[in-house]
């Protein structure tokens, strides 16, 4: 995280954290209260189910952790077979168009049909997008476990703050940014879950697309 940051890697990392905070909020609200991306939420409501004996929703967060693992070996699978330097870019917008177009298909699943499908899906997406964008800038990001990104913060403000450490300083208020861009995005759709439905993902895909078009953009750039 030294150099300052285009406009376009702005858009591409928008879209990314907009998206991130959106999936959970997305299959805890729509999908009986499992979470896509942030599976210690998973582990723990998994690990409280067994402890009290309720069995009912064991199962959903078991297909979400089981999906998610799923999502982390096949992107991993493209990274290898795409590791050359030329490729990089194009398997970063081939994995965030994949990534859009099945939320597309999720916004369309038929609401007879077994809900831990969509939930399976998005959780493979949030997997794709954790495991291939994991730098910001030259640093270590991710866009949905907010913890470290607080804690990276935290530390940040005080150095820069207290000990005068003006690089700490920015490093910070772009870990501010990330925080709040992910609160947006949980926040869009906690707004527009009781009025457009299942539908709503669509709001993520529409995020990623503007992740595609930062990395369209600038055809030299590789995260």
């Amino acid at each position: 995280m030294k150099k300052p940051m285009s406009l376009i890697d702005r858009l591409l990392f928008a879209g990314l954290i907009f998206a991130g905070g959106g999936f959970d909020a997305y299959t805890y609200l729509v999908h009986d209260g499992v979470f896509s991306g942030m599976q210690t939420g998973n582990l723990i409501i998994l690990g409280v189910s067994l402890g009290q004996g309720e069995w009912g929703s064991i199962f959903d967060h078991l297909i979400s952790i089981f999906a998610f693992m799923i999502g982390i070996i096949i992107t991993r699978n493209l990274q290898h077979r795409f590791k050359e330097e030329d490729t990089i870019n194009k398997r970063q917008k081939f994995v965030i168009g994949l990534e859009a177009i099945l939320l597309v298909v999720v916004a369309f699943i038929p609401k007879s049909w077994p809900t831990q499908l969509s939930t399976g899906i998005v959780s493979m997406v949030a997997a794709a997008q954790l495991q291939e964008f994991r730098q910001i800038n030259g640093g270590p990001f991710t866009s949905f476990m907010m913890t470290g990104n607080l804690r990276t913060m935290a530390e940040s403000f005080y150095d820069g703050f207290i000990k005068g450490n003006v690089i700490a300083l920015t490093k910070g208020w772009r870990m501010l940014g990330v925080v709040l861009a992910f609160l947006f995005g949980a926040t869009s759709m906690g707004a527009l879950v009781p009025i457009m439905g299942t539908k709503t993902i669509l709001l993520a895909a529409f995020f990623l697309l503007c992740s595609l078009i930062g990395l369209q953009l600038n055809p030299d750039k590789k995260l």
